[in-house]
């Protein structure tokens, strides 16, 4: 019996991709979307047994849980959640609204949170799943302009390691992917940008519209093959709980995580200075 893969955000992207190449190996789909575009409804009509489209608002916690719980009726199991929806935001901290903070962190953070909540249960249960949430290098790595974005990868790449550990003892597994630039819709199509205030013109928090604009030359990640170290990451029996994808990523966290522990390394004397003392 192929497994059952519930998946956010299969418009586009990785989830797209990730969709297409399990259904070309015969695995089902539950696929959610808001908005079901054309190339979706033909992948319906290609995979009419296997794939399955549910529209989700992700902000929407009343309907994650009826996706989920649609998924158990139907199927009896979820073998694998991959939470995949999400975008990006880019401006200054003092450039973005209280509607773009709000509605990034409902999606990105809270919506992936409720959709793992969600989930729990059925695999408790059944002693066994997998948990795969796509995060980003930004999840590591911060860079100016990007501050909610990576507020909302830093929160759930938290919350994830803590809830890996939770659930260890009922035999799922949980899998952190950190991937770098792709050639997907997140850069060159999906993304939101505030409304930028000249102040910070010719700074580091514009440097993104530089990275926005495909003539200034393309991300090096390829999607197609970031999906199949995705999915090969759901057939091993042991996997890590961090995977980054794509070599300047890798080597970007790499260098980050160094500094850091070097300024930890440098901080052991003024932490140690504010231990109590225990008498002699």
């Amino acid at each position: 019996m192929s497994r059952v893969w519930l998946i956010t955000g299969i418009s586009s992207g990785f989830g797209k991709a990730i969709t297409e190449q399990l259904l070309e190996k015969g695995e089902t789909v539950v696929g959610t979307v808001r908005t079901k575009k054309d190339d979706i409804k033909a992948l319906e009509e290609k995979y009419p047994d296997n794939l399955d489209v549910e529209h989700l608002d992700v902000t929407n916690t009343q309907e994650i849980r009826e996706v989920v719980n649609k998924t158990i009726q139907r199927y009896g199991k979820i073998d694998v959640l991959v939470n995949n929806a999400g975008y990006g935001l880019f401006g200054a901290a003092e450039e973005l609204s209280d509607k773009d903070i709000d509605l990034i962190i409902a999606t990105n953070l809270t919506g992936s949170i409720q959709m793992i909540r969600a989930v729990l249960p059925y695999m408790r249960a059944q002693k066994s799943g997998h948990i795969i949430q796509i995060s980003s290098y930004g999840g590591q790595v911060a860079y100016a302009g990007n501050s909610l974005y990576h507020a909302t990868k830093f929160g759930i790449e938290g919350f994830c390691e803590s809830v890996a550990q939770e659930i260890a003892p009922f035999n799922i597994k949980f899998s952190i992917i950190e991937p770098g630039g792709a050639r997907t819709e997140f850069r060159y199509g999906s993304a939101h940008v505030a409304n930028l205030m000249p102040e910070y013109d010719n700074t580091m928090a514009h440097a993104f519209l530089k990275m926005l604009d495909p003539e200034n030359g393309l991300a090096p990640g390829d999607p197609n093959k970031m999906a199949s170290r995705i999915i090969e990451v759901a057939d091993k029996d042991a996997t890590q709980l961090h995977l980054v994808l794509g070599s300047q990523a890798l080597q970007a966290t790499i260098d980050r995580l160094s500094e850091r522990l070097n300024e930890y390394q440098g901080e052991k004397d003024v932490a140690k200075s504010t231990d109590i003392e225990e008498d002699k």
